[in-house]
């Protein structure tokens, strides 16, 4: 049976309806095709925000999966710790006169030769001191305006990492070196004087301790975190002239999962 023309314009859109597509009525331009959906490309370098944020950190390079499959990953928003002995803990920093590097992320400072902390009988040489704003723990759900992460490693290898809240109220000595003539973006400089970084642990030891994760790609998992309760306090300027240095760098809280939060007595 042969269709006539009006029949075949009748006939064709009732077909496509079938077959769940859409046609474009006859005469119009066809719309222009919809954009796959957001993929980041395999080489974009990793951020804090957009198409390569945290969301997306695992599906950049096979080397960041865990970002994505691992189970035991940083931060954490600590609250309802079991409360336990949690053993010796003693931090030895030194004072010296060391280098900033701005990565362009984050302001990161050298360790003082001979900086090291004893966790029980275990030795952690300290390697490096970073910031990120806002804080990447939360306390009971709180987040505060900067969070200073120490990284330490053990002779074994094994990483320790300790984090204090830093908090707006009197000045900070330690970041008085550090915030003066700052490195441009990419570039690192010698401090103008020595830095205390014991000037930024609370006096106040109580503290959260769990397994973990580094929290930026490649989320590497089997870090042994030391969060302290207690904040320290840096002036306003000081907050506010640190954290125009770089963009905002706080990944967002991660699952509990089957971890257990400790807690000191």
């Amino acid at each position: 049976m042969q269709m006539n023309t009006a029949n075949r314009r009748r006939f064709v859109p009732l077909l496509l309806a079938c077959l769940g597509l859409a046609a474009p009525a006859w005469g119009q331009t066809p719309p222009a095709p919809v954009p796959a959906a957001t993929q980041p490309p395999a080489d974009i370098p990793w951020a804090y925000s957009g198409l390569s944020g945290p969301a997306d950190w695992g599906k950049l390079k096979p080397e960041f999966k865990t970002c994505d499959a691992g189970t035991e990953q940083s931060p954490l928003n600590l609250r309802d710790g079991i409360k336990a002995d949690l053993g010796g803990l003693y931090i030895d920093y030194r004072e010296g006169l060391v280098t900033r590097t701005h990565t362009g992320k984050t302001l990161v400072i050298g360790a003082p030769d001979g900086s090291r902390l004893l966790l029980g009988r275990k030795v952690y040489q300290l390697t490096q001191v970073e910031f990120h704003h806002p804080s990447e723990h939360k306390l009971n759900g709180k987040s505060f305006p900067l969070e200073v992460q120490f990284f330490h490693r053990a002779e074994d290898g094994s990483p320790a990492v300790t984090a204090v809240f830093i908090e707006t109220g009197y000045e900070n000595s330690a970041l008085r070196p550090l915030l003066t003539n700052p490195p441009a973006p990419s570039s690192e400089a010698r401090l103008p004087e020595p830095i205390r970084l014991d000037a930024l642990i609370p006096d106040d030891r109580a503290y959260f301790r769990y397994m973990g994760s580094l929290t930026a790609p490649p989320c590497t998992e089997g870090v042994l975190w030391t969060v302290f309760r207690r904040p320290v306090q840096a002036s306003q300027a000081q907050i506010d002239a640190l954290t125009k240095l770089f963009p905002p760098n706080a990944r967002p809280t991660q699952s509990l999962n089957r971890r257990f939060l400790l807690e000191t007595l």
